[in-house]
């Protein structure tokens, strides 16, 4: 018999149960009593709109057809009633096939739809969920440790990224990352990292990926087309004006000049009418336009004198019979604005109020310019005295030594070997000097020599093994330049 001790019982045994239970079973306590208050007897159907009256009515083999809401508003008026089996559709739309097998395997090749799919429509989750992706800029102070943190990762992320594998460079590269650049953060819902994009140029880009809970690191380079352009300018000012006009930029301006640089002055020598015409690389990523190339041929008259220059494979420049364009020496080893003081015999000096030999070249510029060394050597002297200034002495083959006065600053120690175009010391007003200039001498065998004069020695000519491919290639430039000039007069004509 049940008794009030035995309902106190109850009472104390559910006080003592966790919150969370009492919850449950005061629920289901609940959920239980409407069952029995609600009425058992079956709800009248209009017989047009039932579907199925009964679970066990579905026969082996037979077809049925039931009525799919195809609205959202639709799928909210379906009624399902558990107690009775009954799917009530108020709109009828296309008719649905459910077949089943006498097999308890189903055919997969047949799509089977669950009655209660026709009220609920869940869609299959994703296995990859979507990465969502935040772009962070490289500023000053910044590691990857630091940008990290500020985007809501873990110190074990960052190891676990330093430590991804892959290339040990690319790694180095991820770690040491430059000022300006962009990172791309890759996380899932759960905010944990799983991708990283570093683009390191317009052609490179890094990866890093996540999978089965190590990182991975890639390097990806995209396919560069390369196309050939063509320039052509006529000086009437300056070279600089002239290829500014023709389209060329300031670099490539500046790598015309150091190919013909041996040859001509481009301070000095440039004269009005002189003229040029050049054939350069464009590069092209997936059809956008990217930066500019090599200088694949140039031709230069400067002064009625024709100079031509054909690129070869080995980065070098040399002329169509396949000499070297480079000389062993630059004719001036430091960009100026003027030539204050030529090479002469005999010259009245401003300071020590005499007259004596000027055995070198003044080239006036600004304090601070640099100063290159003229060709490969050893530094004999670099020092300083009431006369020179800070000096700069170069041994090089062939008996020749070459001098450079009135630094403001040597870069360069005795002893030291130095390669063409090497900065040796900047520009300045150190010792007899009454403004910044560079006093540049060049001496063979002990003999001074005007240095804008003299005869440069050549430097290599193209190797004798390639000198057939290089002609064959040459003829083929020259014949690309004619052309090329051909169009452009045709087009000049009135």
């Amino acid at each position: 018999m049940f008794s009030i001790k035995n309902l106190k019982n109850i009472q104390n045994l559910y006080l003592s149960l966790p919150k969370q239970h009492q919850w449950v079973v005061s629920s289901l306590s609940i959920i239980f009593l409407l069952l029995i208050l609600l009425p058992s007897k079956n709800t009248s159907i209009p017989e047009e709109k039932t579907i199925i009256t009964q679970s066990n009515s579905l026969e082996v083999g037979q077809r049925y057809s039931i009525d799919i809401p195809s609205t959202k508003n639709d799928v909210s008026e379906v009624l399902l009633s558990s107690s009775n089996n009954i799917v009530k559709a108020p709109a009828i739309t296309k008719p649905l096939v459910i077949e089943k097998s006498t097999s308890d395997s189903v055919d997969n090749t047949v799509p089977t739809t669950d009655i209660n799919d026709a009220a609920i429509v869940t869609p299959e989750p994703d296995k990859s969920p979507d990465i969502l992706w935040k772009d962070v800029k490289v500023r000053s102070g910044d590691s990857l440790a630091k940008i990290f943190h500020k985007n809501g990762l873990n110190a074990k992320t960052t190891y676990d990224v330093s430590h991804a594998k892959g290339d040990k460079k690319d790694t180095k590269r991820l770690l040491n990352l430059k000022v300006g650049d962009t990172l791309h953060l890759g996380k899932n819902s759960q905010g944990e990292l799983t991708a990283i994009k570093y683009p390191l140029s317009k052609t490179t880009t890094l990866f890093v990926d996540k999978k089965d809970n190590n990182y991975t690191l890639r390097k990806e380079e995209k396919e560069t087309e390369i196309r050939s352009s063509f320039a052509n300018g006529v000086i009437t000012s300056n070279f600089w004006s002239a290829g500014t006009s023709a389209g060329l930029n300031d670099a490539q301006i500046i790598n015309l000049a150091n190919v013909f640089g041996w040859d001509i002055d481009f301070a000095i020598d440039i004269r009005k009418g002189d003229s040029f015409h050049v054939v350069f690389e464009e590069k092209y990523v997936e059809g956008e336009f990217i930066g500019y190339g090599n200088i694949l041929s140039a031709e230069f008259v400067n002064q009625k004198d024709t100079f031509q220059a054909i690129r070869f494979k080995d980065g070098h420049y040399y002329t169509p019979t396949g000499n070297s364009m480079r000389k062993a020496f630059l004719r001036a080893p430091v960009n100026f604005k003027y030539i204050s003081s030529n090479f002469t015999r005999k010259r009245f000096h401003p300071i020590s109020k005499r007259w004596k030999a000027h055995n070198g070249t003044d080239y006036r510029a600004n304090t601070g310019t640099p100063v290159v060394a003229a060709g490969d050597g050893k530094v004999t002297h670099s020092t300083y005295n009431k006369y020179n200034g800070h000096y700069v002495f170069i041994q090089h083959g062939n008996d020749i030594v070459t001098k450079y006065l009135h630094f403001s600053k040597r870069k360069v120690k005795k002893g030291q070997r130095v390669k063409q175009g090497q900065v040796i010391g900047l520009v300045g007003s150190t010792g007899l000097s009454q403004a910044p200039h560079l006093h540049y001498e060049f001496l063979l065998n002990g003999v001074h020599r005007n240095p804008r004069t003299v005869t440069l020695p050549d430097a290599k000519p193209i190797d004798k093994k390639y000198k057939s491919e290089f002609l064959l290639l040459a003829q083929q430039r020259l014949a690309e330049l004619n052309s090329i000039k051909k169009t452009m007069l045709v087009m000049q004509q009135p």
